[in-house]
Formats: C-alpha cells, structure tokens, sequence
C-alpha cells in the first residue's frame, strides 16, 4: 500500500475539537463590535447639543464624527495586522483599555478641539479592537455554516450597533447631557476587560520577522484624510477650485504610493494577492458603499428630524427603533439565503431595497410625519442593511487562511467605516449644495432631499458592483464534483491552504 500524502492525511485526520466557549465569545466579541459601531453613529443626535455646548460652527460639528472614522478607517489595516503577530487577545484588551480612556476624555473635553482630538484618539482605539474582534471570530470558527452563522450574528451586532445608536443617542442626550453619549462606553468596556481572559484564547500567527508597514499606514491614511476633507470643503471652496483639485490629486498620487509601498515590503499591510480575488475586493467594494449610504442616509435623517420636523433627540431616537429591529431580520435572512444561493443575489437584494429605502426617503416635506414619510423608508432600509452587511463580510472573508485573518478583517471593517466617512461627507456635500431659497425650512428640506438621493446613488453603483464582482466562485481544489450546493459551502471541512 503506497504512503500516504499529508495533502490526504489534511483532508482525512480530524480538526481539532470546536472550542466549547465560542458561543459565549462571540457574544463578548459582539458587544465590542456593537459598542465600536455605536460610537460612530451615536454623536449624531448629540451633535446640535455639542456644538451649543462647545461652540462648534455648522461645518465644523461634523468632524465629530469625521475624525473617528477617518482615524478608525485608516488605521484598521494596521491594526489587524498588529493583531496577526502580538497576539489576538492581547491587542484586543489594549484596545479595549484605550478605548476607555478616550471615552472618558471625550466625556470630559472642555473646547470643540480637544473633543476632536479625543474622537481621534477613540477612532485608533477602535481601530484596533474592531479588526481583531473579528480576527478571533474567524479562528474560533470553522468555515462552513457555523462561521456563517456567527458572522451574522457580528454584522447584525455592527448594523443594530448603527441604529441603535439613534435610539440611546436620543434619551442620553435629552435627560444627562451629550457627555453621556461617551461615558456610556466606560462600563462596557471594564464588563469586557474583565471577560476578556476567561471567555478568549490567545492566537497569533508565527512570523520570522515582525514587520508593521507603518509607510503603509501612513499613506493610506493620508489619502483617505485628503480625499474626505475634499469632499467636505467643496461647496465652499468650489468643485472645481484649486484647492478642491489639488487635494484631490494628492489623494490619488498617495494611493498609488501605498500600492507602490505594499508591493515593495516585505511584510505589506495589506498583501496585494488578497485584493487581486473578485470575492475579496468585490465584497468590500460592497461595504464600502454600503457603509457610505447608511451613515449619510443615517446622518441626513438626524438633520432632518431635529433641524425641519423639531422632534427632540429623545423622540426623534425612540421613532427609529424601526431600523435596529427590521437590520438585525435582515442579518439573519441573509445568512441563511447566502449558504443557499451565494452572496451575489442577497447583496444585490440588500443594496435595492437600500437604494428604495432611501428613494423613499427623499420625498420628505417640509411638514412630514414619521408614519407617513419616514416609516416606510426606515422599514425598507433597514432590511436591506442587514441582508448586504453579512452578504458582504461572507464574500470578503471567506478562504482566508489563519495567517491573514487578521488584515483581511482589518480590510472588511475598514471598508464600511472609510465608506461611511466618505458617505457622511458626500451627502454633507450635496445638502450644502442644494440648500437654497429665502424660507429656510424649505431650504434645508431641498438639501436634505437631494442628500438622499445621494444615498441613491451609492447604492446603485453597490449594486453594479456587486452584480459584476461577486461572480460564483470556482470549485475549490479537492472537493468532489459531485458534491452539491453553491460554491459559497455550508459544510465544507476542508482547511484553508496556506498562503
């Protein structure tokens, strides 16, 4: 009898045993990817009452949010990979104890700078909890059903995170004061510290040398910083201005450096063979989009709601609980339609009724009522939100070996947080750009209404990016012919290769 190959002993010896706390860590690494998500979103009712308090001009409240997000987005890379060679477990819980620490300062931020400099601080934080949250997830998890399962479950605790955010945003806000919106972070976080060694395992991936491109970070960070900043100036300084252009320019000759960096590094921070997969560079074109028409659909209600309807943040949050619910239905729709039938088609679902949801949306009056005008919309979106968020993550993940878990989760939370910077400051953009007339309710209702069609717009073009990038995928190498089902497997035992 001839010996037998490892390439068969892989595919015959037993794995190791499904670890029995999994369950219980995935609902502590879901609370830490909801409490991340929720702090992007839940300055959005706050924000009138924080730019009273500190005195923030209109333009300038917004980098509230845009400071954490294009510090979150641009340092997530980075993170995952720290992750990947310190120590899962050990990074988490260092991210966690900073995340305290700039909750507190941002609680306690006396001028509008040092609250912008704090939500910075906050942003590479979460940065680093966000990525290695779903690192640990994708190494305690086989691929196959349960990973699916368990993905869900952490995009719908991202997409509920999102939401909800408008909800506890609100009753904070009206009953102890914006500061609150931050020291909320505080218990969870020590709840988390504490949990952390019992319920998580320490994993690493083992590496001759320990490289962590910070060149890469650098230029990637700076380029989205360039790109957004654009973007939010525009109506000011002029679409077609010197500035606007230059900036813009800057942006793109940063990102070629960073493709440039990441080709020449002998550790990159992102390995270019992983953007080279449809699955993996569709699947977070998706997010991307996703996140930028969610967060300004998100962003532009909150205006709307306080600035035309009067609704206080406490109303306003309790209104739109709608959202949460109908996200979390759609998370777990969709993972069980993406082990049927693929990622393709529950993306493009999703991504439709995003773009009906916000359609909806931009027929608001001046005079609207939230059963009439803004249920629908809400209803529709949120489905749609929950359905393409685990569509996304599945396609982008999926046949990721150990060894980069770390960065390609770094790559799929960065996609729907960068999107959802580059989101907030297109349809700040676009509601500057069409509010106009003497009757300023009227005005600022035009400008919303154009905002929403911009969330249209991102979710069109998701839609053709996702009908043209995430194909099915090949039959992987040893699997039977025979075996049916799609190539998105829901029972597949066979080990990721190496890279």
């Amino acid at each position: 009898m001839g010996a037998t190959t490892p390439e068969a002993r892989s595919l015959t010896t037993p794995g190791p045993a499904p670890d029995p706390r999994r369950w219980r860590a995935l609902a502590l690494l879901c609370v830490a990817g909801f409490m991340v998500i929720l702090d992007a979103q839940i300055v959005v009712l706050a924000l009138p009452s924080i730019a009273d308090g500190l005195g923030f001009t209109a333009a300038g409240a917004q980098w509230v949010m845009s400071a954490y997000l294009l510090s979150f987005g641009g340092l997530l890379l980075l993170g995952g990979r720290i992750a990947d060679l310190l120590g899962r477990r050990r990074v988490f819980m260092t991210g966690t104890l900073l995340f305290a620490l700039s909750s507190l300062l941002c609680g306690f931020a006396w001028t509008a700078g040092v609250l912008v400099a704090a939500r910075a601080v906050q942003g590479v934080s979460a940065a680093v909890m966000a990525p290695t949250a779903l690192s640990i997830l994708l190494n305690t998890f086989e691929e196959g059903t349960e990973r699916n399962k368990a993905l869900a479950l952490w995009s719908g605790s991202g997409g509920f995170g999102a939401t909800a955010a408008l909800l506890i945003g609100g009753p904070l806000t009206d009953v102890l004061g914006w500061e609150w919106v931050f020291f909320l972070n505080v218990p969870v976080a020590l709840v988390l510290l504490a949990l952390s060694p019992v319920l998580l395992r320490e994993s690493r991936t083992e590496a001759r040398t320990r490289s962590y491109d910070p060149a890469g970070a650098l230029a990637v960070t700076a380029a989205l910083l360039a790109c957004v900043y654009a973007v939010v100036e525009a109506p000011r300084a002029g679409w077609l201005s010197a500035q606007t252009l230059g900036l813009l320019a800057a942006s793109a000759v940063l990102t070629l450096l960073f493709v440039c960096v990441e080709a020449r590094s002998k550790a990159p921070l992102v390995p270019l063979r992983l953007l080279r997969s449809r699955g993996v560079s569709g699947g977070n074109l998706v997010v991307f989009l996703l996140g930028g028409s969610a967060f300004g659909m998100s962003y532009t209600l909150s205006q709307y709601g306080q600035g035309v309807l009067g609704y206080s943040p406490l109303r306003f949050g309790l209104y739109n609980v709608v959202m949460p619910v109908t996200a979390v239905i759609g998370s777990y729709a969709g993972q069980a339609l993406v082990t049927r039938v693929g990622p393709r088609p529950v993306a493009v679902g999703g991504l439709t009724l995003v773009g009906v949801g916000s359609l909806l949306l931009a027929g608001v009056p001046v005079d609207g009522g939230f059963v009439r005008d803004l249920f629908p919309g809400l209803l529709v979106f949120g489905l749609g939100l929950g359905a393409c968020a685990v569509a996304g993550s599945i396609a982008a993940l999926t046949g990721v070996g150990e060894r980069e878990s770390g960065v390609a989760s770094g790559i799929n939370t960065a996609a729907f947080q960068i999107g959802g910077a580059f989101g907030v400051a297109v349809v700040s953009s676009v509601a500057v750009s069409y509010t106009s007339g003497a009757d300023r309710l009227a005005a600022l209702t035009a400008g919303y209404r154009a905002a929403f069609v911009a969330c249209v717009v991102l979710a069109v073009v998701g839609t053709a990016v996702a009908l043209v990038l995430l194909g099915r995928r090949r039959r992987p190498a040893g699997r039977s012919p025979a075996r049916p089902g799609p190539d998105y497997p829901s029972t597949s035992k066979i080990p990721n290769p190496k890279p």
